[in-house]
């Protein structure tokens, strides 16, 4: 019989088998407006495998404008779950719950800008990937500086990565770091690495936002002349391909984005078989991948 139906090309009903277990298998994804660039682009990828494990489909909705609004998007696909990766208001999340859907908020919790309940601990928390950062430079360095990135909608990220670098400096009793925003093009990284020589005392290690502003902040350090650890030592985030390619090559975090992916898709189907919701953070290993660049 099997061996029939898969010559006839036949596929089982969605429809069919939502009414005999009495939810689809849709996961929808919320992404804020981010660029999808490698790690995110991997993460993605990597839930929707871990979903696959689950007998789930993960589907993705990007919240870049101009895109539907959200509420036409789940209305229409009535997924079993919502898996958030950027906040949006809880009455939102409210009316998802109304008609069954789970909704599990990830990164950075539930809005409360309109009235509501107020915004619930990250699963994730971007933190320690500054904190890792600083103590790798911390051990050598007496000034570190903070390379944050020129697009607002990063903030959601950066602001807590730059967080866990001020609180090592202060553990370690080190000065405040040294913010400069450095864009994705040479002149401005330049101006950047300037401002870091020019503090008193001078930044010697940078913590960037992710590998791609690093790299930023490498160049302009070589268009000034500057030796790359031994006058200013440059740390990233996401061990992107190209990072192991530079000269000098590039010190970065690591972050196991495939662990990450299992343990929310463990959340979103623990949500739908209706077990006790959690609190825990999801598990986050983060390493460093030391090279010439620290």
């Amino acid at each position: 019989m099997w061996e029939a139906a898969a010559r006839l090309g036949y596929a089982p009903s969605a429809a069919a088998r939502a009414l005999r277990t009495g939810r689809s298998d849709i996961v929808l994804g919320v992404l804020p407006d981010w660029p999808i660039h490698h790690v995110l682009g991997r993460l993605i990828q990597q839930l929707t495998h871990a979903f696959a494990e689950h007998q789930l489909t993960f589907l993705v909705h990007s919240s870049a404008q101009p895109a539907r609004p959200l509420r036409e998007v789940w209305k229409a696909l009535t997924p079993a779950a919502v898996l958030a990766l950027n906040r949006f208001p809880e009455s939102e999340a409210e009316a998802m719950r109304a008609v069954g859907i789970e909704v599990v908020m990830t990164m950075h919790g539930a809005s409360s800008q309109d009235g509501h309940a107020p915004p619930a601990a990250p699963l994730v928390s971007e933190e320690p990937i500054g904190a890792l950062q600083a103590r790798h430079l911390a051990a050598s360095h007496r000034r570190l500086g903070y390379a944050y990135p020129d697009l607002p909608r990063l903030d959601v990220l950066a602001q807590p990565r730059l967080d866990g670098v001020r609180q090592v400096c202060e553990e370690r009793g080190l000065p405040e770091p040294v913010v400069r925003s450095v864009p994705l093009e040479l002149d401005g990284a330049t101006e950047a690495v300037k401002a870091w020589l020019a503090a008193d005392p001078p930044v010697t290690g940078v913590c960037a936002f992710n590998d791609d502003i690093a790299m930023a902040v490498l160049l302009g350090a070589q268009a000034l002349g500057l030796d790359v650890p031994g006058d200013l030592a440059v740390i990233g985030v996401d061990d992107i391909p190209s990072s192991a390619l530079l000269r000098p090559s590039l010190t970065t975090v690591v972050r196991d984005t495939d662990t990450l992916a299992r343990g929310l898709a463990r959340r979103v189907v623990d949500a739908l078989d209706g077990k006790a919701t959690l609190t825990a953070r999801i598990e986050d290993p983060l390493g460093i991948e030391h090279r010439d660049s620290t």
